[in-house]
């Protein structure tokens, strides 16, 4: 079966809701002031129309309900396993990514005894100031913002994904997003810029899957905590449901939080008395004081290769009896650095973002964590 994004591969059927006009597309335009620039609108599918047509099976559902378990209980210290979430800063090539998940779940299948590994399916992208926002926003890599198409194949790539065995990761930016993909997710990330947004810890105290908080850009720890106490409770939030109508929905909180260690303003705070600085103010605050290190971002001083040092020198802290330290992140991809976005002229598994680790290197890297906590 052919798709626009060229065919994804593997073993995974994959659905031709990306072949088809799931909604109106007709453009609606309006003027704010009559000074402002005119805008337009363009219809989306609803949650509900894409969960349909992208569905899940009932072993399917019930494999992601045990990889969520699997997370959380490693989380609370009930498994002591090493969480790896490992793969693209974000993903532009579905075929790549395919390619990727088919590798690591060969190898989760050799290091499963100590390792578990989750892939990032990161579809959403951050920005300091602007740029390329994501596979879900501008599948086209051309600045079309065909969003209607990325939605579908933003879940289309995370079940194929899931259809591996693999359990899935993502960061989510936007709420409204959210109820496309959340049941198809085993771990999230709330991102360094949204920690501290109301609408983000609101959005994790509604999630079934594990979600880790990370530090502020600036390093800031306690706002990841503060937003682990906010998410543990209910509330009531603005959302809309499965038809896209607009709802105040009541969240039941969320018990499985935790807090994601990725440096700030160029310092790593991965090392021992970063760890037991974190930890102490987590029990402090009478929170989990579990840990994951990014070891991206800050912590590698925003140069990919030293990655392998970050995550090292957690397993010799785990080693040396650091509990606490459960779960690592890794930035990998086939290939290893980064390229410019330049549609027509791009290099095959190779990141279009943040610098990555490659393959090879992502390989040895888990296989020593394996033989490290054997």
């Amino acid at each position: 079966m052919s798709h626009d994004c060229g065919e994804l591969i593997m073993n995974a059927p994959v659905s031709p809701v990306i072949n088809k006009t799931v909604v109106s597309t007709a453009h609606a335009t309006s003027r704010l002031t009559p000074s402002a620039p005119e805008s337009s609108a363009k219809r989306l599918p609803t949650p509900a129309e894409l969960r349909q047509r992208i569905s899940l099976s009932d072993p399917l559902s019930e494999q992601i309900a045990r990889q969520r378990h699997a997370v959380q209980q490693i989380l609370s210290g009930h498994d002591d396993r090493l969480l790896v979430v490992v793969g693209p800063c974000s993903v532009h090539d579905p075929d790549a990514a395919l390619e990727y998940a088919d590798r690591l779940a060969a190898l989760s299948e050799e290091i499963s005894e100590r390792i578990l590994p989750v892939m990032r399916v990161y579809v959403e992208k951050p920005r300091t100031t602007v740029g390329w926002k994501g596979l879900a926003y501008d599948p086209g890599l051309d600045g079309s913002g065909d969003m209607p198409r990325g939605l579908a194949l933003s879940r289309e790539l995370m079940h194929a994904v899931t259809t591996r065995g693999l359990p899935v990761a993502t960061e989510l930016l936007q709420p409204m997003l959210a109820p496309y993909v959340d049941d198809l997710l085993s771990w999230v990330a709330i991102g360094a810029r949204t920690t501290e947004s109301q609408l983000h810890r609101e959005l994790a105290s509604d999630l079934s899957a594990a979600v880790g908080f990370k530090n502020a850009t600036s390093g800031d720890v306690q706002v990841a905590i503060d937003a682990m106490s906010a998410a543990a409770h209910p509330h009531q939030r603005f959302a809309v449901d499965p038809q896209g109508y607009p709802i105040v929905q009541q969240t039941a909180g969320n018990p499985h939080t935790h807090v994601v260690l990725r440096g700030g303003h160029g310092e790593p705070n991965y090392q021992a008395q970063h760890v037991r600085a974190a930890t102490t103010a987590l029990r402090n605050a009478g929170q989990n004081p579990r840990l994951m290190v990014d070891c991206s971002h800050a912590n590698a001083r925003k140069d990919h290769r030293r990655q392998s040092e970050v995550m090292l020198d957690v397993l010799a802290q785990r080693q040396a009896g650091e509990a606490n330290l459960v779960a690592l992140m890794l930035e990998s991809h086939l290939f290893e650095g980064k390229q410019p976005l330049k549609p027509g002229a791009m290099r095959y598994g190779v990141s279009v973002t943040d610098a990555c680790v490659g393959w090879e290197t992502t390989e040895h890297l888990l296989k020593t964590a394996a033989e490290r906590l054997a």
